[in-house]
């Protein structure tokens, strides 16, 4: 792999053997000791573009800083989702568990409207799994999920708050009447109900 300083220092060896010629580029052994403007435009028009790619390419390494792109699961209702943190084991709540639950609720544009790290919650949003205490989205993720798992879901408008929204008497809204919802949520515990 060439070090940028070996592109560098090529591009300078060429930028001083270009001369313009009839039938295009050809290379010479003649230098300047002090380069003109036009030698110098002429070196960026020439040489700059493909030694900046060149340069890109070579200093980075495919196999050293490759991501792969997440894969995108679809569930039957319309979630999208993600999954940012995996667990090897873990085990599925079942509908009436009690779960908790970390997460993040941004609205499309990226602002966050609602999360159990805000000031004055503590950092865990306990509630029945099934219940009506979050929205369907909520409960439909936290279903598929594995204890120690996070992912990134897009909820629908009609998983999340419909065309009702959360607004205030007044007309203002925090989440707009159809809006899709994008929650990050980790599911810290799940235990069965006391009987």
């Amino acid at each position: 792999m060439l070090r940028i300083s070996s592109l560098a220092a090529i591009a300078l060896t060429v930028f001083l053997h270009l001369e313009k010629s009839v039938d295009g580029l050809s290379l010479s052994m003649v230098t300047e000791k002090e380069p003109s403007i036009s030698s110098r435009r002429r070196f960026f028009s020439v040489t700059a573009i493909p030694v900046v790619a060149a340069v890109s390419t070579a200093a980075i390494s495919p196999r050293e800083n490759a991501v792969a792109a997440p894969v995108i699961n679809n569930l039957s209702n319309g979630i999208k989702y993600a999954i940012t943190q995996d667990v090897a084991k873990g085990s599925y709540p079942q509908e009436g568990d009690i779960v908790a639950i970390e997460y993040t609720g941004y609205l499309s544009n990226g602002a966050i409207f609602d999360s159990t790290h805000s000031i004055g919650k503590k950092n865990a949003l306990l509630f029945k799994l099934g219940s009506t205490v979050v929205n369907k989205g909520i409960n439909s993720m936290v279903g598929e999920m594995k204890v120690g798992q996070k992912v990134q879901a897009i909820i629908p408008p009609e998983l999340a708050f419909g065309d009702k929204g959360i607004c205030l008497e007044d007309g203002e809204c925090l989440v707009k009447p159809g809006a899709t919802i994008v929650y990050d949520i980790f599911l810290k515990k799940a235990s069965i109900p006391p009987p």
